[in-house]
């Protein structure tokens, strides 16, 4: 691992989202960094912003400061201008960081921030897909259920005190409001019928249900899969494979990459690209 001097000169971006979800966490990462390093801050009021920022960076090192959607896309668009390789990203989670966390940075704004400023840059495998997408931690086909709120939001300014207030508050606001869409829970998918090939070999064809593919980048420029079938009594056993490409050929399936749902498509192919990106973690990680 390459390690860094606090005296780099840093790019810190905070997404857009971080301020509204944890705005102390966001200023004491601001602190801690410009404690130790020379740091100009970004502040964008959109993705399109982020981008704009991230593309203008110069020799200065990127912070990004956000969630698990905020590393995805930067280091999207770092591989979409083929500038993945020769840049190495920061984070410093604030807000969902499942993601950020399973490839070894930190929780915390303060631990995040010490281990940009002391920490090591470690090459990482990434997957990238046949339509220019990038998977940096766990693919899953199908996805997962996303559910939707049943039941209608309260207007906003309700007044408090009487009873009757409220109730005829509520109802004045509904009738004059547009009636919104209604929402309901979207069903788990069921079993899928997928052809799973890695390396060009079958693992599973279309005549055998599953219940879950899951594809991970491994070490070495090796892909882990793992297929479960569906199970009609005892547990099925799962289907191991590995390998560098993995292609899947379903009905209209979608699959979760990291925190994004994509499809539905009828056929994608992911290919394991080795130490394809860079990302600053504790030295001792």
């Amino acid at each position: 691992m390459a390690t860094f001097a606090t005296s780099d000169q840093l790019l810190v971006i905070i997404d857009p989202a971080a301020p509204q979800t944890d705005g102390e966490s966001v200023r004491i990462a601001k602190d801690v960094l410009s404690a130790g390093a020379t740091t100009k801050v970004c502040l964008p009021d959109s993705p399109e912003e982020f981008a704009r920022a991230l593309g203008r960076r110069g020799s200065r090192r990127p912070v990004v400061v956000g969630d698990d959607r905020a590393l995805v896309r930067a280091v999207t668009l770092l591989h979409r201008h083929r500038e993945l390789a020769g840049c190495a990203l920061s984070v410093v989670p604030v807000g969902g960081a499942a993601l950020a966390e399973s490839l070894g940075v930190p929780a915390g704004a303060v631990a995040a921030a010490r281990a940009v400023l002391d920490g090591a840059e470690r090459r990482l495998d990434l997957l990238v897909d046949d339509s220019d997408g990038v998977v940096l931690g766990t693919l899953g086909i199908p996805s997962a259920p996303v559910r939707a709120a049943a039941a209608a939001a309260e207007p906003v300014g309700v007044p408090s005190g009487h009873p009757w207030l409220r109730t005829t508050y509520r109802s004045l606001v509904r009738t004059l409001a547009p009636r919104p869409a209604r929402l309901s829970a979207v069903p788990a998918p069921g079993p899928a019928r997928l052809r799973v090939e890695v390396d060009g070999a079958t693992v599973v064809d279309l005549d055998q249900p599953v219940e879950a593919v899951s594809v991970t980048p491994g070490s070495c420029g090796i892909a882990e899969v793992e297929v479960r079938p569906l199970s009609l009594g005892a547990e099925a056993t799962p289907l191991l494979a590995r390998g560098r490409t993995v292609t899947v050929i379903g009905s209209d399936f979608r699959y979760r990459a990291d925190a994004q749902v994509s499809g539905p498509v009828r056929r994608r192919t992911w290919t394991v690209r080795e130490a394809a990106w860079a990302l600053t973690l504790p030295a001792h990680a």
